[in-house]
């Protein structure tokens, strides 16, 4: 199972977006996809129609017993794709951590016997404390979902800086899978001059596609469907589908 932490300590940056639609572009191939969603908001369980009184037992289980894991991985909507998902008393799991032994090795430990998918994916949430640590312990790579905002840029040295905290102290096998540009606006000069950048900074580990500013992308969540679902012909669908071959030419 190749495990994708995807991270970025800044918020409304497409994180969720990413990972239930590229999850969901991933499974339409016919690979079997686990998104955990690992983020106390829970929107990447919302985006795949999970309310909450579905979310027994969550993620929030799996930290306090990691035997759990199977319980906790659910079908979705989208054949191939299962979540395990995120509820409020992830908030808590933080301040519980602290002090307990390998506070951040939870999570891998937790996902071990769920190795039979192809892929997984864990939305981490937007901070840089212990749960998205406990993602970046458990992945193989890390996939940085970046606004093609100047503020952006600042933030990326700071996650790339504990990536490599986290690879030599925990993890030696974590690698940057990659960055994407989202909310990409061509008539944005901020835009253009952010993804030159960007791409000078870190040549072809940034991806060649950039998720573009769509509505339909923002409305999809409200439905309880991934865009993908909602509306695959928008041009953010089609952008997350070119995102998925190329993901997997680079796997």
């Amino acid at each position: 199972m190749r495990t994708i932490a995807i991270a970025n300590q800044k918020g409304g940056v497409g994180k969720t977006t990413t990972a239930v639609n590229l999850a969901t572009a991933l499974a339409a191939t016919g690979a079997s996809v686990l998104l955990v969603d690992f983020d106390p908001q829970g929107n990447a369980s919302t985006g795949l129609g999970l309310g909450r009184a579905e979310r027994d037992p969550s993620a929030y289980d799996l930290l306090a017993d990691p035997g759990r894991a199977a319980a906790a991985a659910r079908p979705t909507m989208v054949p191939g794709l299962s979540v395990i998902p995120a509820t409020q008393e992830l908030a808590g799991a933080e301040v519980e951590l602290v002090g307990e032994d390998n506070p951040t090795g939870r999570l891998r430990a937790a996902l071990g016997p769920l190795a039979g998918f192809d892929w997984c994916f864990i939305d981490c949430p937007p901070s840089l404390g212990l749960l998205t640590l406990n993602g970046l312990v458990a992945a193989d790579r890390v996939l940085i979902p970046l606004q093609a905002e100047f503020y952006a840029l600042e933030g990326l040295s700071q996650l790339l800086k504990t990536v490599e905290q986290v690879k030599a102290r925990s993890n030696p096998r974590l690698d940057l899978a990659g960055v994407v540009l989202t909310m990409f606006d061509r008539r944005n000069n901020l835009s253009e001059q952010v993804a030159q950048d960007v791409r000078a900074a870190l040549g072809t580990r940034v991806f060649r596609t950039m998720i573009p500013r769509n509505v339909r992308l923002s409305e999809a969540p409200s439905h309880g469907l991934p865009a993908l679902l909602y509306d695959l012909r928008c041009p953010g669908s089609e952008a997350y589908m070119a995102l998925a071959r190329e993901f997997r030419e680079a796997a």
